[in-house]
């Protein structure tokens, strides 16, 4: 049995949850997030917390016991507090700036690099190098964050790229001359 999955969701103040036909809708003062969910047990709204009790007996219900109550605690969160990463770029001439629902990267190669920037997700540029995510999709905002990070990744020898911002690059040693 799931540790995860026996412990109650707290719903915060101005949180609403509902759950019906295998759709979990949670509705929050930052937005709406809603999920299809399949799941063999049952899920309770407790007065201001939510309980899933999983019925099943077979390993694929076991399984998904932690993970349901994970993605339904991720969207309470989600509406009520919001999720973001914060990406750093270290390199000369390397920088970032906004373009309507763009990001423009210039990160060395010979041309720009446009992203365009989905629903449901805010970008921020500080200072031409740092890059703030912010959205209600935990999901979502990782994705963007990764996607962009795949453009320049961080390279050992010299630390130029993409990284997060608490990320730590151990730089590797150069060749040495021989003599």
């Amino acid at each position: 049995m799931s540790r995860i999955g026996k412990l109650a969701i707290d719903l915060p103040d101005k949180v609403e949850f509902d759950y019906t036909d295998s759709k979990v809708t949670v509705k929050g003062p930052k937005g709406m997030l809603q999920q299809d969910i399949l799941f063999d047990g049952e899920i309770k709204k407790d007065g201001q917390s939510i309980l899933l009790i999983n019925n099943g007996t077979d390993n694929r219900s076991k399984a998904f016991y932690g993970l349901i109550r994970a993605l339904i605690k991720n969207m309470v969160v989600g509406v009520s507090e919001g999720y973001k990463k914060t990406l750093r770029i270290t390199g000369v001439g390397y920088k970032a700036q906004l373009k309507e629902k763009s990001l423009q990267l210039n990160l060395g190669f010979s041309h720009p690099i446009e992203y365009a920037i989905p629903e449901g997700i805010t970008v921020e540029v500080q200072e031409g190098t740092i890059i703030v995510i912010s959205g209600i999709d935990k999901q979502l905002v990782g994705q963007v964050a990764t996607d962009i990070r795949r453009f320049k990744p961080p390279e050992p020898y010299k630390g130029k790229g993409i990284m997060y911002s608490d990320e730590i690059i151990h730089k590797k040693a150069g060749k040495t001359a021989v003599k």
